[in-house]
């Protein structure tokens, strides 16, 4: 594996199925802690009839708790694309420190983020919009390109996404870059070190299946 990949909250699963076929070297932690959504993913993956004895790709592994848990536990700059597309949007104020994108929370994905890796963020919620647009205005972490209105070139559709323009809302799309020097390779090593890790039992969280990458 030479550049690991994030997506917090995968839905039911069809960017992450794009995202391990879309280039060679990726690896993809998928994260979802909702039964349905990990159950359309690995009926995807998983031929009828193999049930009893399924392997999921080699260059996938899924955590199925908290993102925020699992992130906290990555080493730093391990990570060189995130992706955060169509999340709840939690939508009352009294919610707001359960969102994803957070300001207490920025320094930590910008912590796990190696130098000019991507922070990717898509949302057609008005209220969430508006959120991320304050938050990304208050921090220094990432380079922040005024949101796009169109899904961008080389960004894999969802069926929420396609959803929410069936019901005439309008997507937003940003895409944020890690401030600091490119080029270091230490990243990918840090991360085989870290996925074993935290593979190594129950007591590493559990839920990152079948140990650590090839």
């Amino acid at each position: 594996m030479e550049k690991l990949w994030l997506e917090v909250g995968f839905g039911a699963g069809e960017h992450a199925l794009a995202a391990i076929g879309s280039a060679s070297g990726i690896g993809l932690i998928a994260c979802e802690v909702f039964e349905n959504g990990v159950a359309s993913l690995l009926s995807a993956l998983v031929p009828a009839g193999k049930e009893e004895s399924p392997s999921l790709p080699g260059n996938l592994r899924l955590w199925t708790e908290d993102a925020r848990a699992l992130i906290r536990t990555l080493p730093a700059a391990s990570v060189d694309r995130l992706f955060l597309l169509f999340p709840d949007p939690w939508p009352k104020a009294r919610h707001a420190k359960r969102r994803f994108v957070h300001p207490l929370f920025v320094p930590e994905i910008a912590r796990i983020l190696a130098p000019g890796g991507e922070w990717r963020i898509a949302t057609d919620d008005p209220v969430l919009q508006a959120w991320v647009a304050e938050v990304l205005a208050g921090q220094d972490f990432f380079d922040v390109a005024p949101p796009a209105a169109e899904r961008p070139e080389g960004w894999a559709g969802t069926r929420y996404e396609a959803k929410a323009r069936a019901a005439g809302r309008r997507p937003l799309y940003w895409r944020l870059v890690r401030r600091g020097e490119s080029g270091d390779s230490s990243g990918a090593a840090s991360c085989n070190r870290g996925v074993a890790e935290l593979s190594a039992g129950p007591e590493n969280h559990s839920p990152l299946t079948d140990g650590g990458w090839p």
